[in-house]
């Protein structure tokens, strides 16, 4: 008899789990992997499975009691929790986003399964399955499981995974839905503890019309709980894309001004360099005789403005980095590249500029700071490396560098808009599923992208 219960419960628990791990799947589809992947996810699934061996043996002796299977339940969403955690190169708010949300379709899914089972059982629609009961109900259950999940995603998943690409969470309203999914758990717990001492014969099959109509209530009602989590998760993903959306339109007006004012600067200092060759071209002509070497070396520096222009191979990029280089020669900074801008043309424009745009303008406003000429650098470089598109920045800076989710925090006290441009540059790079890393080594600040190419 033990063994049978046992094994009935072992069952029972890993049903769960893979019915769980089906959702993981899916919400997870956009976020980062770690590293060695594989043995992570299959070394944690083994130790997860273990633990829900050893479950099974006290849900044999508290699985007839609420609190039992609340602990049971809470106590494996915890520990799948924690490996999809181990699996996935994300923060803490951001998994236990997706969890809560799978775990509350997995419960929407079986909830939603025992409302039309219970109604089927009270209009006695499973009499004549006789020794067949078992496999007819596996075979209605998993269809109507796998017609959920594919309900589930078309419209809930794919949708609200698609606004996952900023990593940036709310946790008010993380708080609200594991709150909602707690009350919802501990209500479940009741329910099926309640009414499997009612049922008759099988369970969720009743006698009396009043247990059938408080059962299917409160079915209803963890149905609803688990809508409002996912209700929750999904508006609080809408109401901060539409934030970053205000936050990247509000940086793309303070780069334009940036830009505006760069681009002034380029156009004053070539003036300024065109009258100054037209002076000592003046100058030779009326002055006669043999031509001072001091007057050709100053109109040698002043014509070698234009040794600032850059050939990538990519006009935008060319045009880009060209101005970025003038405006490098104008206030004293050191600016090295070597690109080839070739290889970057699955980049849409808006995006290569953007990209670009960003990365040297965080260089440009570090270096800016530093009082000493010799550590006024920038160094730029685009390579191919074994199928991979990488993109490497470099550049001192002054001053105390902290980080947050991997990316440097700006000191500016303006922190929604300032400190834009390096998210804005991983949010462009995680569109085209590329890696994004900055870190520092001793005074100096490094930038890492990797593209991986086709063929």
């Amino acid at each position: 008899m033990l063994d049978a219960a046992l094994s009935a419960y072992a069952r029972i628990l890993l049903e769960f789990l893979a019915e769980l791990y089906v959702y993981y799947f899916l919400v997870t589809l956009k976020l980062n992997r770690g590293r060695l992947f594989a043995v992570r996810l299959f070394g944690g699934l083994a130790a997860v499975v273990a633990v829900a061996f050893g479950l099974s043996f006290f849900y044999v002796y508290a699985g007839q009691t609420v609190w039992g299977r609340i602990i049971v339940y809470a106590l494996l969403f915890v520990l799948t929790t924690g490996h999809v955690r181990l699996c996935f190169d994300e923060s803490y708010k951001t998994v236990l986003f997706c969890c809560s949300m799978a775990y509350a379709l997995q419960n929407l899914t079986y909830k939603l399964f025992l409302f039309f089972w219970t109604l089927g059982e009270a209009f006695d629609l499973f009499e004549n399955w006789g020794n067949n009961f078992e496999l007819y109900y596996r075979l209605i259950y998993y269809s109507f499981y796998a017609a959920v999940i594919a309900a589930a995603y078309f419209l809930c998943v794919r949708r609200t995974t698609a606004l996952l690409s900023d990593r940036q969470l709310n946790y008010r309203t993380l708080v609200i839905s594991m709150i909602v999914l707690g009350v919802t758990i501990i209500l479940c717990s009741f329910e099926d503890v309640f009414f499997a001492k009612l049922s008759v014969g099988r369970e969720n099959r009743f006698d009396c019309v009043e247990h059938t109509v408080l059962r299917q209530t409160g079915n209803a009602f963890s149905v609803a709980c688990c809508i409002v989590v996912l209700f929750l998760i999904h508006i609080t993903m809408e109401e901060r894309g539409l934030k970053r959306e205000v936050e990247y339109l509000q940086h793309a007006v303070n780069q334009s001004e940036r830009q505006y004012e760069i681009s002034k600067s380029t156009i004053d200092l070539i003036n300024i360099k065109c009258h100054d060759i037209k002076y000592k071209v003046n100058s030779l002509l009326n002055g006669g005789g043999e031509v001072p070497q001091e007057l050709i070396d100053d109109l040698q520096s002043s014509i070698s403005i234009y040794d600032a222009k850059v050939d990538t191979g990519n006009k935008l990029l060319d045009v880009l980095l060209t101005e970025k280089s003038l405006y490098c020669e104008k206030n004293g900074i050191n600016f090295s590249c070597m690109a080839d801008g070739a290889r970057l043309s699955f980049l849409s424009d808006g995006d290569l500029y953007c990209l670009f745009g960003n990365i040297i303008d965080n260089a440009l406003e570090a270096v800016s700071k530093i009082e000493e000429k010799e550590r006024r650098v920038i160094n730029l470089v685009v390579k191919v490396k074994n199928d991979m598109l990488i993109v490497q920045q470099d550049n001192f800076y002054d001053g105390n560098l902290q980080f947050s989710d991997g990316l440097p925090v700006t000191t500016k006290s303006d922190k929604d808009y300032h400190g834009f441009g390096m998210r804005s540059i991983r949010m462009i790079v995680h569109k085209y599923d590329g890696e994004f890393t900055t870190y520092v080594k001793g005074d100096v600040f490094h930038l890492n992208v990797i593209f991986g190419l086709d063929g």
